[in-house]
């Protein structure tokens, strides 16, 4: 027998410091409010049928059978059968009602939730454990399934049942009702005890079984057992690995016999009250009919399930609350790179030029800027490198470029436009980026290529896999375009998952190419290759090119040297070895290490 729940400090706790209004709990009901009213009353209407059948049984016991009288006791028997025809009939559709109801109510949450999320800046997902979002926005709103399906509706059965119940236990005999009630306390006392016994043996079976499935994920893992081979890890892992399942034998154990005597004590009280009833029945100065006391006792065996569901009332709203306020602290979420209005100018169709006006950007928390003061200007058109030593400042102009970030001050204008008036689909639409880490969802070659270009004919699919020099192995592979590419693409090369990126990046057809050291981890021979279907990309677009290999980068119109978030030269490749100074050093450099 389940026991009343205990209120979660976590949970409480966390309400403390992020309360959560009653009101905006309640809002999301309201667009089913007429839905919700009928489950009210189907619940009513249940409670009500439920306690009319001990009273057909009092008659049936007390007048039908006794005085043989068939037709009553048919009558009597009908009415039995279709009061329990009736309360499953309504229990199924007021079930259905409040599922579906509950079930709208976490469709809209999670969508909800989900949609801001993508609204949030790369900060955010930086900072915060990809766990977390993901039991944010699964399994706490999976958590909320029983709060907004059943926990409203239990409440309003059980107090309903729990008043009908004791009316009618009181209509058949008031001085059995107040016997009974008496005894009801010390043994719902004696369930809330167990039941806190309990809970808390399983909290800590729950913290020993999350020690061993971590265990088992970071040991039993490729990398895992690498370490494990490497380092001669086996008996230290096998010994951790049976402490804690020793340890989760003894919690078993105690959690089996935790309140056994308390349980024991309960089933006795149990056994006394009904006992008690039938001596009190029983006894010269008290008339009571026969039908009655079984009436009686059918009620009485039915009020204790009811009552503890409304002792469980406090724990539930504790424990919904905590979910609502995790999932509403998402919502609230304000992006840090906030949505131009609608009627935001848009670049001149063409316009592709690139302008950097007095750039700075600071990560939170650093010490000096990342970029400071960054003036320069790229026509529509022309090629731009950004080279100089790690932690330059060149990843983050791309950064600011693509607008992951925005400068703390200074502007970036595309087409005469501030990139802060851009939306993000306009920017998706006019700026393409391939970057080293490239990244492919787990499904076909062609749906990873149609990300950039949904509807895009297999024809467009092959032409842009020509252009970025990988058509020839596609073709080559039994199942072409529909060939799964693996987990974060490994079923391919580092170098044939930047050439499919390529092409993803050619059906998208950007005005602005961004190539954030897309060969910078590739040997030569994969580098030539995809070098070619970065040359093929890059043609008649304005293309800002970031590399540590000076070599990807002596055609570039434009070459800028970075150190310490500042330019320090610019040029082009024949200007700058000409002037002596960082660039050649930068290059003299590149052709020792060659």
């Amino acid at each position: 027998m389940r026991g009343p729940q205990k209120v979660d400090p976590a949970d409480k706790a966390r309400l403390e410091e992020n309360p959560v209004s009653y009101g905006r709990v309640i809002r999301l009901f309201k667009p089913h409010k007429w839905q919700l009213a009928l489950v009210v009353v189907l619940i009513v209407s249940v409670s009500g049928l439920t306690v009319v059948q001990p009273f057909l049984v009092r008659t049936v016991v007390d007048e039908a059978i006794p005085q043989s009288d068939v037709s009553l006791l048919v009558w009597l028997v009908a009415g039995m059968i279709l009061i329990a025809i009736v309360t499953q009939a309504i229990g199924v559709i007021q079930t259905w009602m409040s599922a579906k109801v509950g079930q709208r109510i976490m469709h809209s949450l999670r969508v909800r939730v989900y949609t801001n999320l993508q609204r949030q800046s790369l900060g955010f997902f930086t900072r915060t454990k990809g766990g977390e979002i993901q039991s944010r926005l699964t399994n706490d709103i999976a958590g909320m399934k029983s709060i907004v399906t059943s926990t409203a509706t239990s409440i309003a059965s059980n107090l309903t049942i729990s008043v009908a119940t004791i009316a009618a236990m009181i209509a058949l005999s008031p001085t059995l009702s107040l016997l009974s009630l008496i005894v009801l306390p010390p043994s719902i006392w004696l369930t809330r005890k167990v039941a806190h016994a309990r809970k808390a043996i399983t909290i800590e079976q729950q913290k020993k079984m999350a020690i061993m499935q971590s265990t088992i994920t970071e040991t039993l893992s490729v990398s895992g057992m690498r370490l494990t081979k490497t380092l001669g890890l086996e008996s230290r892992n096998e010994k951790a690995f049976s402490d804690v399942s020793e340890e989760l034998i003894d919690l078993e154990l105690n959690s089996q016999m935790a309140g056994r005597w308390r349980m024991a004590s309960m089933q006795i009280i149990f056994a006394i009250i009904p006992a008690l009833v039938y001596l009190v029945a029983g006894l010269p100065s008290t008339t009571i009919s026969i039908g009655t006391l079984i009436a009686f006792t059918t009620l009485q065996s039915q009020i204790f399930r009811p009552l503890t569901g409304l002792l469980d009332i406090g724990a539930q709203w504790i424990s919904a609350m905590a979910l609502f306020s995790r999932i509403f602290e998402y919502l609230d979420l304000e992006p840090e790179l906030a949505e131009p209005e609608e009627n935001a100018p848009t670049p001149t169709p063409g316009d592709s030029s690139i302008v950097f006006d007095s750039v700075t950007y600071s990560y939170p928390n650093a010490e000096r800027p990342a970029v400071s003061n960054i003036n320069l200007v790229v026509p529509a058109g022309s090629s731009v490198a950004l080279v100089g030593h790690t932690g330059s400042g060149k990843s983050t102009l791309a950064s600011l470029l693509s607008r992951l970030v925005d400068p703390s001050s200074g502007s970036i204008r595309i087409g005469g436009v501030d990139l802060r008036h851009m939306n993000s689909a306009e920017r998706a639409r006019r700026i393409g980026i391939v970057s080293q880490e490239t990244y492919l969802i787990h499904d076909t070659i062609r749906e990873n290529l149609r990300l950039a270009k949904e509807n895009a004919s297999d024809e467009e699919l092959w032409e842009a896999l020509g252009i970025a020099r990988i058509d020839a192995l596609i073709a080559s592979l039994p199942q072409g375009l529909d060939t799964i590419v693996g987990a974060r693409g490994f079923r391919f090369s580092g170098g044939e998952q930047q050439r499919i990126a390529i092409a993803r990046t050619v059906l998208r057809d950007p005005e602005i190419l961004i190539l954030d050291e897309a060969t910078s981890a590739l040997d030569n021979e994969t580098e030539r290759f995809v070098q070619e279907g970065i040359d093929n990309l890059s043609h008649g677009r304005t293309t800002v090119t970031i590399a540590h290999r000076l070599s990807t980068v002596r055609e570039s119109d434009n070459i800028v040297v970075l150190d310490e978030g500042r330019i320090i030269e610019a040029g082009t490749h024949d200007e700058l070895l000409e002037r002596g100074g960082h660039y050649a050093l930068l290059e003299a450099a590149t052709e020792k290490v060659a």
